[in-house]
Formats: structure tokens, sequence, C-alpha cells
């Protein structure tokens, strides 16, 4: 039974040739399926995932096959962007041109404005006052500045003293660059440079020429640039007491405590002419770019223009007293301040004042006894509508002119401590500060100190202007 079992079990288990080759090629058919399935499984993923790695691919290739483009229409593509390109340049050269051009007619404009006296920047009303903190102070003389200028390009200043020195200054660091010494008196054949006390200054607008006018009846000729000493120019017979170039020339007017004003070519280092007509000493003088310039009289209280072409002269009166200073708002207009404590703004059109301010600074005495403060020194920042004054009332004003130089309103005033000394001068300049500097020529006062200061003027717009 067992061996029956067996046999028939093995005779189970082999098939026959047909059944195997039957089933052989079922295994195999069941194989190459499974490969093809497996093939086909890492083809699609492969491809899924090639296509997750770059989505951008098939958007590519689609984009392709639709910007298929015949030569023609390709020249025609870059022949249009071309164009294209060739239009924005045009636009914006056009754009530009009518900028500048706007610009120059802009400025041709302020040109015969200026040239008429008619131009006015109104800028008083954005001025802000300053802090006491922000004022500098600038030591270097031994005796009382008397005058300064500051250079064309706005990076220098020139200060002269009762000391005889000049001393040029850096203004952004308020460092010292040079020092022209001032010699003993008696040693002017030998010394270079003054020997007395300088009392006024001038720069020409090239920034070519400094000239300097002293007590001893000297005009010296300096280079601004090197400090260097070009020449001595005689003539007057009294100590100098103001010094202008006229704007875009080398031609310098000085005026005189000898009650003359003469015309002198630097560039020839030669004597023009002289003019007279003043009846006292004259204290101040100033000229702009026409052939003319304008002086204070002092004593005689005249305000006087002068043209030198026509060769003639127009008489102004309006001050109570002395006239100290002056100086031109623009070619129409002068600003005067004279020892009565008034401030006049004229026009050269009429004779007396358009507007004057009296007791400007102030008044001081016992009641009954009161003497008004006197205005020493005037500043104006040419062709704008702002007016600066000093005093020895420890305070230096500024002003707003109105409307056609109509009427002056205080803006306010800058306080300086310890010093009851006049100014000697004020130079108002358009960059970002106001300068001016106290001369003792009265009273001696230990407190004060003497000294050139850097007074900073912001806009309300954070812009700033330069009061010289």
């Amino acid at each position: 039974m067992s061996s029956f079992f067996i046999k028939k079990k093995v005779i189970s288990a082999a098939p026959n040739k047909g059944d195997l080759k039957r089933k052989s090629n079922a295994d195999d058919g069941k194989g190459r399926s499974k490969k093809f399935s497996k093939r086909m499984d890492e083809e699609i993923s492969s491809d899924s995932e090639n296509e997750s790695a770059d989505p951008n691919r098939k958007q590519q290739e689609n984009e392709d096959d639709e910007i298929e483009e015949t030569p023609q229409e390709k020249k025609l593509r870059l022949a249009k962007l071309y164009l294209e390109q060739l239009r924005e340049e045009e636009d914006k050269r056009a754009e530009q041109e009518s900028f500048e051009a706007d610009l120059i007619a802009g400025r041709l404009q302020d040109d015969v404005l200026e040239q008429k006296g008619k131009l006015q920047r109104l800028i008083a009303k954005e001025l802000i006052a300053p802090e006491p903190a922000e004022i500098r102070l600038m030591r270097g003389h031994k005796l009382p500045v008397t005058c300064l200028v500051i250079t064309p390009d706005e990076k220098y200043i020139f200060s002269a003293s009762k000391d005889c020195s000049i001393i040029k200054w850096e203004v952004e660091s308020g460092k010292k660059v040079q020092k022209i010494a001032g010699g003993r008196k008696g040693t002017e054949a030998r010394h270079v440079g003054h020997t007395t006390h300088v009392l006024c200054m001038a720069i020409s607008s090239d920034g070519k020429y400094l000239a300097s006018g002293d007590m001893n009846k000297l005009i010296m000729i300096w280079d601004p640039t090197t400090c260097k000493h070009l020449y001595k120019l005689k003539g007057h017979r009294d100590a100098v007491s103001g010094l202008a170039f006229r704007r875009g020339t080398h031609t310098l007017y000085s005026a005189s405590h000898d009650r003359s004003i003469k015309v002198w070519s630097v560039d020839e280092n030669a004597y023009v002419e002289t003019l007279f007509g003043h009846q006292d000493m004259i204290t101040g003088l100033d000229c702009l770019s026409r052939e003319r310039c304008v002086t204070a009289g002092g004593r005689d209280r005249t305000v006087r223009v002068w043209k030198i072409a026509e060769e003639s002269q127009l008489v102004f009166h309006g001050h109570e007293g002395s006239i100290d200073c002056i100086q031109l708002i623009n070619e129409e207009h002068m600003v005067t301040g004279g020892d009565d404590g008034s401030i006049s703004v004229w026009t050269v059109n009429k004779k007396k004042p358009v507007s004057t301010v009296k007791q400007a600074h102030g008044s001081h005495g016992n009641t009954g006894l009161e003497q008004p403060y006197w205005v020493s020194s005037v500043a104006a920042l040419h062709n704008s509508d702002i007016v600066a004054s000093g005093s020895h009332n420890s305070a230096v004003q500024l002003w707003k002119c109105g409307q056609g130089f109509r009427g002056l309103e205080p803006l306010f005033s800058v306080p300086m401590v310890s010093s009851t000394h006049p100014y000697s001068s004020i130079r108002l300049f358009s960059v970002s500060f106001f300068i001016f500097f106290r001369l003792g020529r009265w009273w001696r006062i230990k407190e004060a100190r003497n000294g050139i200061y850097i007074i900073p003027l912001k806009r309300q717009a954070q812009e700033q202007e330069v009061v010289q």
C-alpha cells in the first residue's frame, strides 16, 4: 500500500513533456509581462520625477512648439524691438533737453531780473533760529577782528585784525590754514605785509585776487591760494576804509577817510581814476556786477551811488546821524545803518528810504536820557528778502524785507553771551551758515571774546542758508 501511494505520488508529481512545455511558456509570458510592467513603471516614475524636478520644461517645450517663426518674422520682430528702443531713447533725450531748456530759461530770467534789481527770493519765512550750542567760535588773532571775506567756493575765510595779521581759515573744520603775520610800525621797508590796523578786505569773484586795506593808506594785493604777496597799490592820503571788486572783473573800488573813491585795474597793477563828492570820511563801500558802486559818507549823512561810466553820482539823505555801514541787496536796493540806531532800505530811484526802522536794536540809559544802540554793521543775502544788523546790545538781529523791499519785519535775534562790543562787520553767505565777529572799538570788556562766529541758520525744510 505504501509503495503504491508513493508511486502514485511520484506519478502525480511528474508531469508529461507537453504539460511542462505549456507551463514553461506560460511562465515565460508571465515573466515577460512582469518585466514589461516593471519597465513601464520605471519609465513612468522617471518621467514623473523629471516633471516634478522641472515643472517648466513641458511648458517651455509647448512654447517652443508654438513659437516656430520664419526668418522673415524674426527679422520683423527684432526690427520692432529696435524701433521701440529708439523711441524710448528719443523720449528721454527730449525730456532732458526740455528740462535743460527750462533751467537755462529760468537762469536767464533770473539774470534779467537781477540786472533790473527786481529779483527777490522769498526765503526769510523758512529760517529757524539756531540753538546756542550750534554756534562756533574761531579764535586766532591777538587783537579784535576788523573784517573778513569768504572765498567764492565758500570753503575758506580770510580775517584781518588790529594786530595787522591776516588768517586763512577752513570753514568746515574751523582750522587755521595759513597766517600772514603783521609787522611793527616802522618796519614797512623790510616787512612783507601790514604794519598797522587792517580795516577792510575784498576778494574777486573768481578767487584770483585778495585785497586788503590798512590805516597806513596802503592796499595790498595777495594770491588767496598761496597767500603770496603780489604788490601794493598806493594813492590814498588817509586810511583805506572800504574795498570791493566788481563782480566778474578784476576792477577794484577803494574808499578812504580822505573822502575819495579810487578805481584800480588789479590785473595791470594800475590806477584808473578818482571820484570826489563826500564831505566827510567814507565809512562803507559796496558793489555788484554793474559799473557802479555805493558808499556811506559818515557824518555828511549821505548815501551816494557812483555811476562810473556816466561820471555822475546820485545823492541820498535820510539818516539823522552818521551813516556807518552800507551793503547792496541787489542792483537796485541797498541797506544802511547808523549811529542814530536806525536801519534803512533804499532804492536807487528815490532819494529817501523806502522803509526805516528806528531804534532797531532798542535803547539804553536812564529814563529820559535814553540813547539808541547804534547800528555798526549790516548785511544782506543778495537777491533775497533777508537782512541782518549788528550793534553793541549783545545781539545780531535778522530782518525780513517786505514785498518789493518795502518794510522791515524782525525775524529773530541771536544773542551773544558776555559781549557788548559793537560788531564791526557781518557777512551773509548762501551756503549754510552766517558769520560775524566782534570789534571792541569803544569799550574794553574782559569777559568778551573777540573772534569769528559761525552761526547756522536752518530752514524749516531742513535746508540751510548762509548769512555773511
